[in-house]
């Protein structure tokens, strides 16, 4: 635990990748909006099939915050 007003790197480097955590699912959050309302013609049922595919992956890849163990 850090002293009062200072961060340690570990810390900051965990408040950063819960930055980025944040950023990420808000990006999904828009695009998903914006993917499922717009008109892509007789190819918007691949897209947003593509899309589902795509958010998914992204939502199981980026919290991936497991510690390997230490030997």
């Amino acid at each position: 635990m850090s002293q009062s007003f200072s961060i340690s790197k570990e810390e900051l480097i965990s408040v950063l990748r819960g930055l980025g955590i944040a950023v990420v699912g808000a990006a999904l959050t828009y695009l998903t909006a914006w993917v499922t309302n717009t008109s892509f013609g007789m190819y918007t049922p691949l897209i947003v099939a593509l899309w589902s595919v795509i958010a998914n992956f992204v939502r199981k890849f980026v919290p991936n915050t497991t510690a390997t163990p230490t030997q």
